[in-house]
């Protein structure tokens, strides 16, 4: 079995992750040959390529950009059918939004017998405005034409899309994205890893994993934190990741007096941040576009409470009051309620965590991922094989 992994780009994100662990994951499997297409890579939240150009898998596909560019787009859709007709897979299977369109439509060109797509997250939605919203709609109406099924990281993608017109029902399949679990189980709140980043053991240290970007509620977590701080001075906010609005958002710390209060971690590679999820009393997402946050899981698997905006996928791991604290999108008064919750309750915090904990365990491993992927593959092969067989019997 033939297959072909298609993505944008390959930054340092959760989408990325989970493509590139499916990959790496599947080429272990019997009877698969597995390579890996992308665009080229660039920018300050950093590049995942190494993973698979060192394992011989990936293959750069130079128009492939994420902005919408007419002439780059058409010749990437050129580029990827001329790569699909000449290495024939048997499977294409496609990630994010631009590399889901173009891949797809490059796919049925070239006569791939297996399209399959997964959603990370919504392409439309309120995050933008309704000329956008009326594009990407069409567009993935488009490309669904041409996809076999989709893989769905969260049940709440599955509902958005199928209400937007975009496939049938019977072409949903929901596979959570997994991940390594081990170095989170094992995280534990380092005094050593702590001090490097100026915390104290006595903090009550507030996680953010995200690109430091539009769309991921940095904003609103900065309203809240002048009052936590008045309130419970030994309040810190760990910010994990980069990205192009870095310089606005540390000019908003020191505009708010801040800087005391706030570590920016800066870009970290991916195999450090079960250290930095362990010295995190709590972790908040508060983003307005996302399928099913890595972040969150990663948390509770490190027994880490969460706070969450009620967007997208998030309720499907953040359950209110049993694995954390689920809140309406954008109510930074409950926002600030839950975080000064949890700063005063440290038994709060250890129950939400260990019923987190149990959650990810049974859901969230990458083996259980792989094997989810791989036994759709084949059931998906098996039905094509069938209908070429009626086919083939039933010509002249």
């Amino acid at each position: 079995m033939r297959i072909t992994h298609l993505i944008t780009r390959l930054i340092v994100g959760g989408a990325q992750e989970n493509t590139i662990a499916s990959v790496l994951g599947l080429r272990e499997k019997p009877g698969v040959e597995v390579r890996l297409l992308s665009g080229p890579t660039a920018g300050p939240e950093g590049s995942l390529e190494a993973r698979v150009r060192d394992a011989g898998l990936l293959t750069l596909v130079p128009a492939l950009c994420r902005p919408v560019h007419p002439w780059k787009d058409l010749l990437a859709w050129r580029q990827l059918t001329r790569h699909f007709r000449r290495e024939r897979p048997d499977i294409v299977h496609t990630h994010s939004g631009k590399a889901g369109i173009l891949g797809r439509l490059a796919a049925a060109r070239a006569g791939v017998p297996l399209i399959v797509h997964t959603i990370h997250g919504p392409s439309f939605g309120p995050f933008q405005g309704s000329l956008a919203n009326a594009v990407f709609r069409a567009a993935e109406r488009r490309a669904a034409r041409s996809t076999h099924h989709f893989i769905s990281v969260a049940d709440a993608m599955t509902r958005q899309y199928l209400a937007a017109g975009i496939g049938r029902p019977g072409q949903y399949t929901t596979i959570r994205s997994g991940f390594d679990l081990a170095p989170f189980l094992a995280a534990k709140n380092d005094p050593a890893v702590r001090a490097r980043f100026g915390l104290a053991a006595s903090d009550f240290v507030v996680g953010k994993i995200a690109r430091l970007f539009k769309l991921k509620g940095h904003d609103d977590l900065f309203a809240v934190a002048p009052g936590l701080v008045r309130d419970r001075p030994q309040t810190r906010f760990l910010l994990v990741g980069d990205g192009a609005w870095r310089a606005r958002f540390e000019r908003r710390v020191r505009e708010l007096g801040l800087q005391r209060h706030f570590v920016f971690t800066g870009l970290v590679p991916p195999g450090d941040v079960p250290r930095l999820v362990g010295i995190m009393d709590a972790l908040v997402h508060l983003s307005l576009r996302e399928g099913l946050p890595r972040s969150l899981p990663q948390a509770l698997a490190a027994a880490r409470p969460v706070v969450a905006y009620d967007c997208d996928g998030a309720r499907e791991v953040c359950r209110n009051d049993d694995t954390g604290l689920l809140l309406s999108v954008g109510d930074r008064p409950g926002l600030m309620a839950c975080l000064r919750r949890l700063a005063d309750d440290p038994a709060l915090r250890e129950r939400l965590g260990r019923r987190g904990q149990q959650l990810v365990r049974e859901q969230f491993s990458v083996e259980h991922m792989v094997d989810e992927i791989y036994g759709l593959y084949l059931r998906l092969a098996g039905r094509v094989a069938q209908v070429s067989a009626v086919t083939d019997s039933a010509a002249p």
